[in-house]
Parts: C-alpha cells; sequence; structure tokens
C-alpha cells in the first residue's frame, strides 16, 4: 500500500474513532443527566447543614420502622419531599430535633406575603415545594412537588414544567386518569387532577422522589392534592385559584 493510502486510511480511521468516541461520551452525558441519581435528592442538601443529621437507610427499614410517630415521619418525608418507598443505603435527612421540629416551620415559604385578593398556589420547581396562600397573603399549607424533568425518553424530549402565572379552570376527583401517559395508551392516575394550562395539572402521585420527574405535571402528596382540591381551590371562571409556577 502506497504511503499515501496508508496515511489516508489511518486518518480516516482516527476521525471514525473520535466519532464513536463523541457519540459514546455525549450518550454518558445524557444518561447522568436524566438518570434520578441518590445524589439529586433533595434531602442530601442538608447534610451539612447544622441542625440535621442525615441517616442511612439499612436493609428492611421502612418509614414507619424508623420513625413510628406519624406527625415526626411526615416532617421528615416533607422536608426531604418524598413519599416513595426506602431501600438499603438511601440518605434521608433529620432535624436533631425532630420531637419539636414544626412543619410550617420548615416550610421554604414566607408565613406572610402581599394580599394576593385570592388565593393562591405558589409552585418553585428548584425548592420542590407549593405553598398555599389565602386571599390576605397569609400561608396555610405548603407540602413537597415533583414537576416535570429535564429529558422524558419514552417522548425523546425534554418534558420541562411550564412556568409562569396561571389559575384552576376545571378539576376532577379521585378518579382522574391521563389520556396522554403511557404513551400511546393513557390510563395513568392522576388523582384530584387540577388543571391549570392545557394539558399541565397538579396531582396526587405515590411517586414524589425527592427530584423532579414527572413529563410536566406537578406531582403532590395524596393527602396535599385531596386538601387542595375538595377544601382549598376553585376553579373557573375569573375565580380560579391562581397557580404561580416559578424557576428551575
Amino acid at each position: 500500500m502506497s504511503p499515501y493510502k496508508i496515511a489516508t486510511s489511518r486518518a480516516y480511521s482516527f476521525n471514525a474513532l473520535k466519532k464513536i468516541t463523541f457519540l459514546s461520551l455525549a450518550a454518558l452525558i445524557l444518561t447522568l443527566w436524566t438518570q434520578p441519581i441518590e445524589a439529586k435528592r433533595y434531602g442530601d442538601r442538608y447534610c451539612k447543614e447544622a441542625g440535621y443529621t442525615c441517616v442511612k437507610v439499612k436493609k428492611g427499614q421502612t418509614w414507619s420502622s424508623i420513625f413510628p410517630n406519624a406527625y415526626q415521619r411526615e416532617v421528615v418525608q416533607r422536608l426531604n419531599r418524598m413519599n416513595t418507598g426506602l431501600y438499603a443505603g438511601m440518605r434521608i435527612a433529620v432535624p436533631n430535633n425532630l420531637a419539636q421540629t414544626d412543619l410550617l416551620a420548615i416550610s421554604p415559604f414566607p408565613a406572610q406575603i402581599s394580599a394576593p385578593g385570592r388565593k393562591t398556589i405558589m409552585v418553585e420547581l428548584q425548592k420542590l415545594a407549593f405553598g398555599a396562600y389565602d386571599p390576605n397573603g397569609n400561608l396555610i399549607h405548603w407540602g413537597p412537588i415533583s414537576a416535570g424533568q429535564n429529558y422524558c425518553s419514552d417522548i425523546k424530549r425534554g418534558c420541562r414544567t411550564i412556568k409562569g402565572s396561571f389559575q384552576i379552570y376545571t378539576k376532577k376527583g379521585a378518579g382522574c386518569k391521563s389520556s396522554k401517559y403511557p404513551v400511546g395508551k393513557g390510563g395513568a392516575p392522576m388523582p384530584y387532577c387540577m388543571f391549570f394550562h392545557k394539558g399541565y395539572a397538579l396531582h396526587a402521585s405515590t411517586s414524589v422522589p425527592g427530584y423532579n420527574a414527572s413529563h410536566g405535571c406537578i406531582r403532590l402528596f395524596r393527602e396535599d392534592a385531596k386538601w387542595l382540591n375538595t377544601e382549598f381551590m376553585n376553579s373557573g371562571g375569573n375565580g380560579g385559584t391562581r397557580v404561580i409556577i416559578r424557576s428551575y
């Protein structure tokens, strides 16, 4: 083979190798970017903060076995923004003074805002939480959320939650289901759904995992969704409960 052909062949092989390496690296980055790994859980941010201890879950432990007191269990779940099951090796953040911790005291929202004039649900996507305010601007309840993630593999694109100011225009009860997901079939449970923009809704879920993991809807603890749906919010017309969604 001539020196020219050898050089050309080597250059082709090198370029092909670079292309394969780049694609492999891109695939790895995409996997790490979209994979819900332990380090991304909300509770991890407390591990180095004063006043908190991060404990590692042991095999066979459950929420109830670690925290038999129902109120204290609720405090820890809301602090960690999760209601999913535990597994060995998982870290969860616990206040050092758990027995004296009040739920409203660990709220990421201010106790008072300027009077909005009507019931308002504030949603903070980075804080993984919602706050419910009365028309006078008093915080009366808050809870964890899980909103849209960066990338949804089943639809092969980003699926972040829309941001802005909206209002609840319709709601359904415990039997509410998705008309779109799973893709091609629909039927995914969305109990106590409250729609605020096109197909976007707040709804109950048993999968609020401590990070954003939805297709764009805002997942809530079941008890929070039921309370908002049946006791707090108004729907339709100009009096519909306002929903303000901010930041990633």
